[in-house]
């Protein structure tokens, strides 16, 4: 018969108490609230806009800007795309994104590493999600 050693024991019950803890606590995690001022400057930079369906990738060479605590907004010219990574209260106006792709598109679940602006050291980083495309909404001829 074996026996396990107690401080070998004691290390398992640990572990197995900590996993139970850490369980508990993702699944009572709720999403935070959306930012109200994030909020109020993307549906101003999607005035006149329609959303289509969302897409898993973009092209690279849009321009980016973040929208506070909400999203990141890649501006391509005739559309745009909006990406709400799951983690968007880490986004801030001023960061830096940098990401790493593996082609000519951006994708869902890259990676943005989120850098601070005057001193470049990292923040944190975002997974995205799916692009929401807007287009501009073509005016009907008055009759």
């Amino acid at each position: 018969m074996r026996h396990t050693s107690p401080l070998l024991a004691l290390f398992l019950a640990g572990f197995l108490a900590g996993a139970a803890i850490s369980g508990t606590a993702q699944a009572a995690r709720t999403p935070p609230a959306p930012d109200p001022k994030g909020e109020a400057e993307l549906a101003k930079m999607l005035v006149g806009r329609v959303a289509e369906k969302p897409v898993d990738c973009i092209n690279l060479g849009a321009s980016s800007t973040i929208i506070d605590k909400t999203a990141i907004v890649y501006d391509s010219g005739a559309v745009i795309y909006v990406n709400r990574p799951g983690n968007a209260e880490q986004l801030q106006s001023d960061d830096v994104l940098v990401t790493k792709t593996w082609g000519s598109q951006l994708c869902r679940l890259d990676l943005v590493q989120l850098h601070d602006r005057n001193g470049m050291w990292w923040r944190g980083s975002v997974g995205l999600e799916q692009f929401v495309p807007y287009r501009r909404v073509k005016p009907t001829p008055a009759n």
